[in-house]
């Protein structure tokens, strides 16, 4: 197939994807209960120029995230900012297009970019989720504690609710603490120790196996912090990230002040915590969690008409999820990568993790050569 139609093939599909996603709130939760017309009014007074920089900024976002990374692995070799933030941005479409499949897709293009371990930059993947999980439990105990009482829905089921959020706030407040300090026990003396009991759980098949491959990756990723400047220039870039995060829901809530009033910014700190929650979940039949949760937040805890508040939260799958997919599906066909070896790599790796190991980069470089070939 001649490249330059593969490319116009490519875009179109990736236009066709976003318009699916799309038509699909069209019987979501969000929508019950009130028109189109009313969430075409509320996106039709929306303030765009606050949209736009929200747009910008997710991809601020990205950078920093992969600052981030690159810090990381310093360990393991030489990586470069642009290899990274490629990889990034493919590595996140690619869960656009495939979901969880997509997962494994940017550690292993970052470690075949870069020529770096494939174990060691799913250890990488692994540490920076839990950094990213420490810090949506910080956004929440920040924003639980300091958003105003004036600016929160009053009725039974909004108290109800904020008030089951703080007892969780409080569990995973709980779950952070342990959570350091197991760290910090691994980091000393354990991480030997679990390899040593992971090697033995290789060779047999099963949840042994990939809990090995896990266990693996976990040590793997603890050698990225050896130091006290390691650990601070982590914890920097992860506030960094969410910060800008923050603002992006902020700026996106302040986007709708016509519809929704004034709304400070320790409220859009409760609305991502909520999200960051409901990103986790998709439930069959209502749409994805992340949108349920803003959705339910917005309209409970804030009392914010379904209208807007169905507006905002589609605004925000859009910037914080979907948008990415403009600019990487015109990178995968630059890379020529295709959607087809990405989900065969997806699925190699779902394989070779269940026998307790990880694709290596000859396979990725195969899977890649078969599709450049492919007529």
């Amino acid at each position: 197939m001649p490249m330059k139609l593969k490319r116009i093939l490519w875009l179109l599909a990736a236009v066709a994807v976003i318009a699916a996603f799309l038509y699909r709130f069209r019987k979501t939760v969000l929508l019950q209960g009130f028109s189109w017309e009313k969430l075409w009014l509320a996106l039709r007074s929306a303030n765009f120029a606050l949209l736009l920089l929200a747009l910008g900024c997710i991809f601020l976002s990205y950078a920093i995230r992969s600052l981030r990374w690159r810090r990381f692995a310093r360990y393991l070799g030489r990586a470069h900012f642009k290899n990274i933030y490629a990889a990034t941005i493919i590595g996140f479409t690619s869960i656009f297009l495939l979901g969880r499949a997509g997962e494994p897709i940017r550690p292993l293009l970052i470690a075949r970019k870069d020529r770096l371990s494939v174990s060691g930059n799913f250890g990488i993947y692994v540490l920076e989720r839990i950094f990213d999980a420490a810090a949506s439990v910080v956004l929440a105990a920040i924003a639980l504690l300091l958003i105003p009482a004036a600016s929160l829905n009053h009725s039974e089921q909004g108290s109800s609710m904020l008030r089951d959020a703080r007892l969780a706030g409080w569990a995973l407040f709980g779950v952070l603490l342990i959570l350091i300090a197991l760290l910090v026990y691994f980091r000393v003396s354990g991480a030997q120790a679990l390899q040593l009991r992971s090697a033995k759980w290789r060779s047999r098949p099963g949840w042994k196996a990939k809990a090995a491959s896990i266990a693996s990756g976990f040590a793997d990723g603890l050698q990225a912090i050896r130091s006290l400047p390691d650990l601070v220039a982590a914890i920097l870039y992860t506030v960094l990230h969410w910060s800008v995060v923050a603002l992006i829901y902020f700026w996106i809530i302040r986007g709708f002040r016509s519809q929704v009033g004034q709304f400070e910014f320790r409220g859009a700190l409760l609305v991502l915590a909520f999200t960051m929650v409901g990103s986790v979940v998709q439930l069959p039949a209502i749409g994805g969690g992340m949108q349920l949760s803003t959705f339910l937040v917005l309209t409970v805890i804030f009392g914010i008409p379904s209208g807007p508040a169905a507006a905002i939260a589609i605004s925000i799958w859009l910037v914080t999820f979907a948008a990415v997919a403009v600019v990487g599906v015109p990178l995968l066909v630059h890379e020529g990568w295709s959607m087809a070896a990405l989900r065969s790599l997806a699925r190699e790796e779902e394989t070779d993790e269940e026998r307790g190991r990880h694709v290596s980069l000859i396979e990725v470089d195969a899977v890649k050569h078969s599709e450049e070939t492919e007529p």
